[in-house]
């Protein structure tokens, strides 16, 4: 069985892809957006006392074709926006084709709904197709990043100790398979830690610099680039950037969690939306215990911190844990892929 990297998380960008793969057994892991076909109810949750809202509807097409017959397809998928204070699930479906031969739905430990799928059937293509909307409050609009806490009190309290309570964020503080401890990580964050600062003001200052001082380029990195590889080459997705910021907080002995999601993106003045134009998206939720709901979210590929145009999916401690299509097939031989991905504020549609 080999690994086969599909799509990584690339914002304001559609792509489609092909690889070719001889053997009869092929293991996929991808970052295509899939779910089961599913409805969610309305979630009725406390919502913040702030005016500033929006609600955005995404709908996602993911297309396989295969050169052959795949005779036996499992996939496991996490697709189901996650529901919060700050973003409330309105609706959530998803149509496959061809229909599954099983299907099941449970919650990872992370608080992921994940969806498992069974094509039993031979099939020479695959199409999902996701649509969800959901409200979304600004959560951090009187937040104040200058009160937050020293970010060497908080890297204190997450570290071990026999009599300390244990802080459940300290599961994110540790190395995760995409992103080992390192050295030159830990040099490039002391930068903007410096001793005594905020911990909100020294981490939006750390993802500010890895914003300006990498280049976005789509074909610098592939999904398995280690870490060290693009930190070394300046350049990368917003994969790559998330894990560099993720991996220079954990290096200082902080937490941060690994966010997949969409950007809702907005043509340029006189232009019109194309459907299918928008991408998935990652970004990075930093713990912080004076921030609504004890993290923040900072968009290290577009200098920002996540708000009314970042839609949540799910997230874990990094790409690995979020891969929103992976599976195992039998058969297929070279396959292609295409993705078309629509965000746009309900009430206004994009143009075909």
């Amino acid at each position: 069985m080999t690994n086969i990297p599909m799509q990584t998380q690339m914002p304001m960008q559609s792509q489609s892809q092909s690889a070719t793969q001889p053997q009869s057994s092929t293991q996929l892991q991808s970052s295509t957006q899939s779910q089961l076909v599913t409805q969610q109810p309305i979630q009725s949750q406390p919502q913040p006392q702030s005016p500033l809202q929006t609600q955005i509807q995404v709908e996602h097409e993911t297309f396989y074709s295969y050169q052959t017959d795949v005779e036996l397809a499992h996939h496991l998928a996490y697709l189901r926006p996650m529901s919060s204070d700050w973003q409330r699930v309105l609706r959530s479906t998803v149509e496959i084709e061809p229909s599954p031969s099983h299907q099941s739905e449970s919650q990872d430990v992370f608080g992921n709904m994940r969806s498992f799928f069974t094509l039993a059937t031979p099939h020479n293509k695959l199409m999902v197709r996701s649509l969800m909307t959901v409200v979304l409050r600004d959560r951090y609009a009187k937040f104040d990043m200058a009160a937050a806490p020293e970010w060497e009190e908080v890297r204190e309290a997450l570290s071990y100790a026999l009599d300390r309570a244990y802080v459940p964020a300290s599961e994110f503080s540790f190395p995760s398979p995409y992103v080992p401890r390192l050295k030159e990580l830990r040099d490039y964050a002391l930068k903007s830690f410096t001793p005594h600062r905020s911990i909100a003001q020294a981490s939006q200052d750390l993802s500010a610099r890895i914003h300006r001082e990498f280049k976005y380029a789509s074909g610098a990195t592939e999904v398995h680039t280690p870490i060290i590889e693009a930190f070394t080459k300046r350049a990368g997705v917003c994969q790559d950037f998330s894990h560099i910021l993720i991996g220079c907080l954990r290096a200082l002995g902080l937490s941060a969690q690994y966010v997949s999601g969409y950007l809702l993106t907005k043509p340029a003045p006189g232009q019109v939306k194309l459907r299918g134009a928008d991408a998935s998206h990652a970004w990075v939720s930093v713990y912080c215990p004076t921030a609504p709901g004890h993290w923040l979210e900072l968009v290290p590929s577009n200098d920002m911190v996540a708000g009314l145009s970042h839609v949540r999916l799910a997230i874990g401690r990094d790409f690995g844990d979020v891969s929103s299509l992976r599976g195992v097939i039998c058969g297929g031989g070279k396959h292609k892929l295409k993705i078309e991905v629509t965000a746009e504020e309900f009430g206004q549609p994009a143009a075909v």
